[in-house]
């Protein structure tokens, strides 16, 4: 089971490295911004366990430094999510789990873009029912690639794989 695991975090890894190029490319195509939104649950994760994100800092400075903080504990979280997903499915195949790669694929998808989005929705930082047609796509298409991706690598790290 633990090969399992590191063949699924490695091809979780190469699913968010994935999901992480679609995303750019679309904002470097459509000119959008990133989003705010995991950084600002970053703040709220780090506010709910007591960690002071100022460095003892004050004015300035330190909504500076909360700032980049926030920013690459956002990112992180991001990072967190990908090898995650990637782990359980590496758990869940090695239980010899034989699910086809288009459903398998759906599925890392759909289960890494839930576990990104309902934290983000349970603290009110997005309301997916207000979301346009374009946010949900934008949305998607980078969860499905990295779903792909996920099962795709794992299949070709997998030795009795056929």
């Amino acid at each position: 089971m633990l090969r399992g695991i590191a063949r699924g975090m490695a091809a979780g890894a190469i699913g968010t490295l994935t999901l992480n190029i679609v995303t750019y490319a679309d904002m470097a195509i459509r000119g959008r911004p990133s989003s705010e939104a995991p950084a600002k649950l970053a703040g709220i994760l780090a506010d709910n366990a007591g960690i002071d994100l100022t460095g003892g800092k004050s004015g300035d400075d330190a909504k500076e430094l909360v700032k980049n903080r926030q920013s690459g504990l956002g990112a992180l979280l991001g990072y967190v999510t990908g090898l995650g997903v990637g782990s359980i499915y590496g758990a869940v195949r090695a239980g010899a789990d034989r699910t086809s790669k288009p459903v398998a694929s759906l599925a890392l998808g759909l289960v890494a873009m839930a576990t990104s989005d309902v934290p983000l929705t349970v603290y009110g930082l997005t309301d997916p029912a207000q979301w346009t047609r374009a946010e949900w796509i934008a949305d998607l298409v980078p969860h499905l690639a990295y779903g792909f991706m996920t099962a795709v690598v794992y299949d070709a790290l997998t030795p009795d794989h056929r």
